[in-house]
């Protein structure tokens, strides 16, 4: 008995079609940024569980072809993915990561404390996200209150190791496995793969590399990026499928422990008395920061009333 010929996902409006690039193009400025994350973005833009399904899709598709190869099973999931959305969101994130690399590194380095509070503020904001997406059953509050705590402390933890120096000319096997566990922060609201490359110095360097094209360095980055998607992705997807109230609360969790890597006011490398990344009471400058992070928490509180609109009128 044949299994049934997939449906491909419906044809979108075109000017869904140029959200799906806008909300692209955010996810990919928002990768460029430490401590703030890409999937709490693809979350805040009502896009992140259908990017996790065509994403499953893609990659059951790739390991059908090389594993097999099995060109009838690979024809079957690829029909399944949701190419309207797939495809404008990668050109959004492409575009993003090919003309922002400069500016942002720019801004995030200059501007420390204004760059901070304006992620401040998205991040914040941003957790109310998560919270609204949790189920209504399943609710056990000790334990609920267990995995939010537990969650938020290990990033809190994690972020605070931060601060190595920046590697000019790493080895190529560092970037590969880097970009193996960076770009599975990618897929996780509240965790950043930006962060983790400057935890361990390559922030600087991977920015400079996608600014200057240097393709060499780039091609090892894309095939540490793809291994890690292949094994990461299909993992979350079950999480999400199959034990959604608690993988939601765990990304609370990790969404607030990483407001910790966005306090605006930092120590910064060469401070003896602090420490890099230790934690300062508000201090000048203060307009700037403060008023951005209300910006960006206005920006993101705009764009959930947007989507809850959208839901209700498209019945969801």
């Amino acid at each position: 008995m044949t299994s049934p010929t997939p449906t491909a996902p419906a044809r979108r409006h075109p000017w869904t079609v140029l959200l799906d690039f806008v909300r692209g193009f955010l996810i990919g400025s928002a990768e460029l940024v430490p401590g703030v994350s890409g999937g709490t973005v693809a979350l805040v833009t009502g896009a992140y569980d259908r990017l996790i399904d065509a994403a499953a899709h893609v990659l059951a598709a790739a390991r059908r072809l090389v594993f097999g190869p099995d060109r009838r099973n690979f024809t079957v999931e690829l029909r399944r993915t949701d190419w309207w959305l797939v495809a404008p969101v990668l050109i959004g994130m492409a575009t993003a990561v090919l003309t922002a690399a400069g500016a942002m590194e720019a801004f995030v380095t200059s501007q420390p404390e204004h760059a901070r509070g304006l992620f401040f503020g998205l991040v914040a904001m941003s957790i109310l996200v998560p919270v609204r997406m949790l189920p209504p059953e399943g609710v056990h509050r000790l334990r609920d209150v267990l995995v939010v705590t537990l969650a938020a402390v290990v990033a809190f933890v994690l972020i605070g190791f931060a601060g190595g120096q920046t590697h000019a000319d790493p080895p190529m096997i560092l970037v590969f496995f880097a970009a193996a566990v960076a770009i599975c922060a990618l897929v996780i609201p509240g965790v950043s793969g930006a962060f983790f490359l400057l935890a361990i110095g390559l922030y600087s360097t991977t920015l400079g590399a996608l600014h200057d094209r240097d393709l060499g360095y780039i091609a090892v980055f894309a095939a540490g990026a793809a291994l890690g998607l292949g094994t990461f992705v299909q993992i979350l997807r079950w999480l999400l499928h199959s034990h959604r109230r608690l993988t939601l609360l765990a990304m609370i969790g990790l969404m607030i422990g990483s407001l910790r890597a966005l306090w605006p006011w930092q120590a910064a490398a060469g401070d003896d008395s602090s420490g890099a990344g230790a934690l300062l009471a508000p201090q000048a400058p203060l307009v700037g920061p403060i008023g951005l992070a209300v910006l960006g928490a206005a920006a993101v509180g705009v764009l959930i009333i947007l989507e809850s609109r959208r839901a209700v009128q498209s019945g969801q």
